[in-house]
């Protein structure tokens, strides 16, 4: 349907979506699980080409096709293949880029959603197989009390544009040494917290920053969200998605289930140390 050559396509990732790499063009296909991802591969084609108009360092579309097209119920887009530098970004490179991202002004046109703070948590609750009725349970009580919490928060900033998953993991370097920020699907128009709290949680909740790694985080954007009396709340909120996430992932084998498992005790008891697994 694109014009391109699927033979020998490499996969180089699957979770939210599934990414291939074709061996034929310098080309990354993006392959969404189903017909309730267009909307958000609209908006990651809309945003990017939006970012690329501003000259802001992220990922490109290929221009030349008309995206996203549905397979099979499967929304597909296309993207530029970016030649990996080889090396993670930093926490302080993280820092700047968003900084730099929320500085910006998207146009009206773009029509961009206020941010999802629950994103498909709730389908995931209902319809994920192998979790308990009590799991079930305790997981929809758990949302409807931090949705009570996240309604009485005052926030201090103004609303502007927001990565909405703004972790090293979605800033790329490349073989020149510039930065890529990739994966646009939670993109929208909300307060700067939500991307800042990402890293603040992983460092201050989880441990898998070291407090170099966070200062440089807090020197590179110019504020530490831990400061903030709702930093408690959004983190809350941050670990809640990160479980049922990873819970939609429990048939792939008792690892995940394991993990699974010790996130949802940690839920439980808000006080007790988080040993989780980065996935």
């Amino acid at each position: 349907m694109a014009g391109l050559d699927s033979g020998g396509a490499e996969q180089l990732r699957f979770g939210e979506n599934a990414l291939y790499r074709l061996a034929t063009a310098p080309v990354v296909v993006r392959v969404a699980r189903g017909p309730a991802y267009l909307a958000s591969a609209r908006r990651e084609v809309a945003v990017s080409r939006w970012l690329a108009d501003v000259g802001f360092p992220a990922v490109r579309t290929v221009d030349d096709i008309e995206q996203p097209l549905t397979v099979d119920g499967h929304p597909v887009t296309f993207w530029r293949l970016i030649e990996d530098a080889g090396r993670p970004a930093t926490y302080g490179e993280l820092g700047a880029v968003l900084r730099d991202l929320h500085s910006l002004t998207p146009p009206s046109h773009l029509e961009l959603p206020h941010f999802d703070a629950f994103g498909r948590a709730d389908r995931r609750i209902e319809l994920t197989e192998g979790v308990s009725d009590d799991d079930r349970v305790f997981l929809r009580k758990r949302r409807q009390e931090l949705a009570d919490r996240l309604a009485g928060l005052e926030f201090d900033s103004r609303r502007g544009p927001v990565h909405g998953d703004a972790h090293t993991d979605n800033l790329m370097v490349d073989r020149q040494g510039e930065l890529h920020l990739i994966d646009l699907e939670n993109f929208c128009l909300d307060r700067p917290e939500w991307d800042l709290v990402v890293s603040a949680h992983e460092y201050d909740r989880l441990g898998w920053l070291n407090g170099d790694e966070y200062t440089a985080f807090v020197d590179g954007y110019g504020r530490d969200v831990r400061d903030w009396p709702g930093f408690g709340v959004l983190a809350a909120v941050q670990e809640f998605k990160m479980t049922t996430w990873l819970m939609q992932n429990i048939a792939e084998g008792p690892h995940i289930a394991a993990e699974v498992r010790s996130r949802l005790a940690s839920l439980r008891d808000a006080d007790a140390p988080r040993h989780w697994h980065p996935y």
